[in-house]
């Protein structure tokens, strides 16, 4: 009997699964999303807001390097939106408030919040040393927003531990979709991704990162010396937090040159326009 209810509700969660895969309007892949990108946004933002709250925040007008992060974020977003929106797929964006801000830490990372708050900090800066680098670096962590990530990454580890799935889980509701999205987006004191994306979702941000990065008018090409210098920033020992879940930098080089020349074709000079 326990074994018959057992298999009822593994064939319930599998259907409720199927149902719950959605393709990603960017990428093209199919996604396991098992919760509503509003509440995830909602949340999101909360989280940020607590977090720059105790940040220390460089403030545009007395720092070039603020200024600088706030300008590629805008030219990205904006490369971004103008793309897709032309294509008809300006629903990508829906709820999107973008806001760019370097804040005053050693920690060699960076990220992207569901609705567009992004964050750097300055221990990125001496290892991108230049405008397009950063930008392959923001381009990225803007990848995983728009590509869904964070959503599709919750629901993996929703499947993997067994919980109950009732279709569009209330996420500010659920105890266990909470605590993951703590997980995932508990941005508190390490600030480190603590639920890893996947290597899939890695690579796939990594030439999305790249692409985006082209439109804005950044040359793409950085992107290769830039993961020469993460790699070199390791220093044989345990690598930088930013890169401690992410795949080997062999496997990323390789994978950015094989995408290069798709991300070289969206790729003209700035203008200023």
């Amino acid at each position: 009997m326990k074994t018959k209810i057992s298999s009822i509700l593994l064939a319930a969660t599998l259907i409720v699964t199927a149902e719950s895969c959605h393709r990603n309007s960017i990428s093209g892949r199919k996604q396991l999303k098992l919760f509503g990108e509003p509440a995830l946004k909602e949340m999101a933002l909360q989280e940020y807001r607590t977090f720059l709250s105790s940040a220390t925040v460089v403030g545009t007008s007395v720092s070039k390097d603020a200024e600088m992060v706030r300008r590629v974020g805008t030219r990205i977003a904006k490369a971004v939106t103008d793309y897709y929106t032309a294509k008809g797929q300006q629903d990508i964006f829906k709820d999107y408030q973008w806001e760019f801000n370097l804040v005053n830490d050693n920690t060699v990372n960076a990220w992207c919040m569901p609705g567009g708050k992004v964050v750097v900090y300055t221990g990125l800066l001496p290892v991108t040393q230049n405008e397009p680098a950063l930008a392959a670096v923001m381009g990225h962590e803007i990848a995983h927003a728009l590509l869904t990530h964070g959503n599709e990454r919750m629901s993996q580890a929703m499947v993997a531990q067994g919980v109950q799935i009732a279709g569009n889980i209330a996420l500010a509701k659920d105890p266990a979709a909470v605590n993951l999205f703590n997980n995932l987006y508990g941005i508190g004191a390490q600030v480190g991704v603590l639920l890893p994306y996947g290597r899939k979702q890695e690579l796939e941000s990594d030439r999305f990162g790249i692409i985006f990065s082209a439109m804005a008018g950044y040359n793409p090409e950085e992107a290769i010396p830039l993961w020469q210098r993460m790699a070199a920033a390791g220093g044989g020992q345990k690598p930088p937090e930013w890169l401690s879940t992410h795949p080997a930098e062999e496997r990323r080089i390789a994978d950015l040159q094989k995408h290069m020349p798709e991300a070289l074709s969206y790729y003209k000079p700035y203008s200023g326009k």
